[in-house]
This record gives structure tokens, C-alpha cells and sequence, in this order.
């Protein structure tokens, strides 16, 4: 009878084992846990933060209206401020410690590259980075969903744009030498050597601290540059364009891919961004308030956090947070990698609040293919071109 007694424990006990082994990291019957691996006080805090608060307020009005398939959604932040080993501490308490089931929105093209091998080999999604490198989505992998086109694709278009459309050809970058950094430099490089005419002459590299840029400009004007590409932290360019008009450069056309791409740029006070570019995979909010839609997303978040109006950053979170929850929905109330990944791959809806088509596939884990230039004009961004 001891015996028999001693054999149902084994069992069980290892149908216990079984059934933990088998069970999704992050995903309980009443709960799914996703991370964000993000910059909340470095040189990218401009998205970081309001992208977070973002996503928290839809994941709120969702689990206020039942959740997911009976499951809450739970979203856990940390803080890398752009530096990388702030980034590994981080990743690895959300993956090992936290044991959340997806990453979202996580910042930073160097952070999300080093994330992948943990994330991978735990079965874990990364959806919508806030990083548009080439990485991001290439090679496919079941596991990687970028949000929009490739910076590489953005400062090739937005260079071939501008060439064509100014009559220029000599080309330059200004960028920070990271893997975010090297794909606008490539990009510009790859774009001037494929179009009979146009030229990539020079390039000035940047710590993400650096604040003075009068002899980097100055030595891009000596070289003949006409378009400069760049790849810095927002206040970056804000002071990279308000020097270039302090020095008289007015003629010198700075082009963005979408790192540089953020509302908080159109209303700098005197008019020092005035003319600077971007060329990203969503349209800028204020352009759009005439929907409905837009005009809620507003309302709500000002209400929430008492800020004057939703940054691109916001927008960014709030549609990522879109994103993953139709994909939750998709994926049926058994929550797996697999099914989270058949959900994923069924999606093709239109973003009223990025101004994108989302459509993803079996083939394609790109969200959104449009690229959108625009240019700030009275202190705003106006759309002028989309391809």
C-alpha cells in the first residue's frame, strides 16, 4: 500500500514536471506578461517614455474591457538609457527573471541585436522595436516582427527624393557609430553610387553625449555637402540644426530617417527646425487630427498624463500595443509562440493612428511598407511625399 502510495507521488510529481516544462514562459490562465527592454532617460528618451505610457494606457483599456481571452495583460519596462550594459542587466531580468512571454517596443537597434540570441533560444517574440534597422526583420525568422520599413529603405528614398526634387548630388552623414548609425550611412553611401549624378563625399562621427557640432559642420560645408543624412539622439539634431542656421548654412538640406522623426522637433521654439527632413514609415499625428480615432488617442493620453500632446513616441506605443493585441486575439485563448505566431502572420488592418497599412504573413514580417517624407513647416510636419 506504501508502496503503490509512493508510486501515484512519482506520478504526479512528474506529471507536474511535464506539465511546468510544457507550459509558455510568461502565460498563465488569467495572465500574459510582455517586456520592454527600453530608454527612458537616455539620448532616445523622447520615444522611449511616451511610448511606454502609450502602450500601458491601451493594455489598460483592454484589461478594463476583460483582457484577452480572459487573460490581463501585465507590461513590465526597464531602463537601459541607450547604454548597452544597462540594456544585457535588462534583458536578462525581464527574460530570466521576470520570464515574460513577449518583447514590445524594446529601443535601440545595438539592444535589440544583442537581445535576440536569449530571446530566440527562449521561444520569446520581439514585435515592434523601436529600432527600423535592417536586423529588425532580415534574415526572416518566425520569432522578429518589425514595425516598418528598414532605415536603409527610409534614407534611400528620402535621399533619392530630395536629389531629384533639389537638383543636388553630394552627399554626407553625421551619425553616431553604432549598427543604427552604420545602416544611414550605408543607406546614403548605396543610394549616391546607384544614381548617375549623385556622390557620397564625407562623414563626421558622434558620441551619443556630444553637444558641439560647429566643426563637424564646418567641415562638411568645406567638403561640398548638400544633403546630410543623420543618425543622432533627438536633441542631436535639434542643436545640429540650429547651428547650421547660426552658422549661415541655410542652403544645407538635413535628411532623417525615423529615429529622427519625432514631434518634439517641429515645436522647438524660434524656428531652428525649420526645413529639416525625415523619411519614415508613419505620418506625423497633428496631420491627421481630422479622425476621429486620432482625435481620441489625443484626448486620452493628455488626459492621463497632462502633457500637451501625444509625441511620435506615443503614437508608436499606442500602435505597437494594437498590434500585439490583435495578434493575442489571433492567436486563439491557447497562447503559445506558435500560435501567437499564426496570429501575427493574419494580420492586415489600417492604422488610423500611425497613417500606415499593417500586413504581415507567413512570407513577410514587416508591419507596414509605406515611407512617408516629410518637412517641417510653422512648426509642424507636413507630409510631401510617399512611396
Amino acid at each position: 500500500m506504501k508502496l503503490m502510495k509512493h508510486m501515484t507521488f512519482a506520478v504526479a510529481a512528474a506529471a507536474m514536471v511535464a506539465t511546468a516544462a510544457m507550459a509558455e514562459q510568461g502565460v498563465t490562465d488569467t495572465e500574459v506578461l510582455i517586456g520592454s527592454n527600453n530608454d527612458l532617460s537616455g539620448p532616445f528618451a523622447a520615444f522611449g517614455a511616451p511610448a511606454t505610457k502609450a502602450a500601458q494606457m491601451y493594455f489598460d483599456e483592454v484589461n478594463a474591457a476583460g483582457g484577452v481571452h480572459g487573460r490581463q495583460i501585465r507590461f513590465v519596462v526597464e531602463d537601459h538609457g541607450y547604454q548597452m550594459p544597462k540594456a544585457i542587466a535588462g534583458m536578462n531580468k525581464l527574460i530570466n527573471g521576470d520570464k515574460v512571454f513577449a518583447m514590445l517596443l524594446s529601443l535601440g537597434t545595438p539592444m535589440n541585436i544583442a537581445a535576440f540570441k536569449l530571446q530566440d533560444a527562449r521561444n520569446i517574440p520581439n514585435v515592434s522595436p523601436l529600432s527600423a534597422a535592417r536586423q529588425m526583420n532580415e534574415p526572416h525568422h518566425p520569432l522578429h516582427y518589425a514595425g516598418t520599413a528598414s532605415y536603409y529603405e527610409q534614407i534611400r528614398v528620402g535621399v533619392k527624393y530630395l536629389a531629384e526634387q533639389k537638383g543636388l548630388s553630394k552627399v554626407c552623414s553625421m551619425y553616431l557609430p553604432t549598427d543604427f548609425g552604420q545602416e544611414i550611412k550605408q543607406g546614403s553611401a548605396d543610394i549616391a553610387a546607384e544614381i548617375d549624378g549623385l556622390e557620397f563625399v564625407t562623414e563626421t562621427t558622434h558620441k551619443p553625449d556630444d553637444a558641439d557640432f560647429v566643426g563637424s559642420l564646418q567641415k562638411l560645408q568645406a567638403e561640398g555637402c548638400e544633403i546630410v543624412t543623420m543618425a543622432l539622439g533627438v536633441r542631436q539634431v535639434i542643436t545640429v540644426s540650429g547651428t547650421a542656421k547660426k552658422l549661415g548654412m541655410d542652403d544645407l538640406v538635413l535628411l532623417n530617417a525615423s529615429a529622427g522623426f519625432h514631434t518634439v522637433m517641429a515645436k522647438v521654439p524660434g524656428g531652428i527646425t525649420e526645413g529639416l527632413y525625415a523619411a519614415a514609415g508613419w505620418a506625423d499625428l497633428l496631420s491627421r487630427m481630422d479622425k476621429p480615432e486620432v482625435q481620441k488617442f489625443f484626448k486620452d493620453y493628455t488626459t492621463l498624463t497632462g502633457e500637451k500632446l501625444p509625441s511620435t513616441g506615443a503614437l508608436l506605443g499606442y500602435s505597437a500595443a494594437i498590434t500585439l493585441v490583435k495578434a493575442l486575439e489571433g492567436a486563439g485563448p491557447d497562447l503559445t509562440a506558435a500560435s501567437f505566431q499564426k496570429g501575427m502572420e493574419s494580420l492586415n488592418f489600417e492604422d488610423v493612428i500611425s497613417g500606415n497599412t499593417v500586413d504581415y504573413s507567413a512570407e513577410e514580417h514587416q508591419g507596414a511598407d509605406e515611407i512617408i517624407i516629410s518637412v517641417i513647416e510653422n512648426g509642424d510636419w507636413k507630409e510631401i511625399a510617399r512611396q
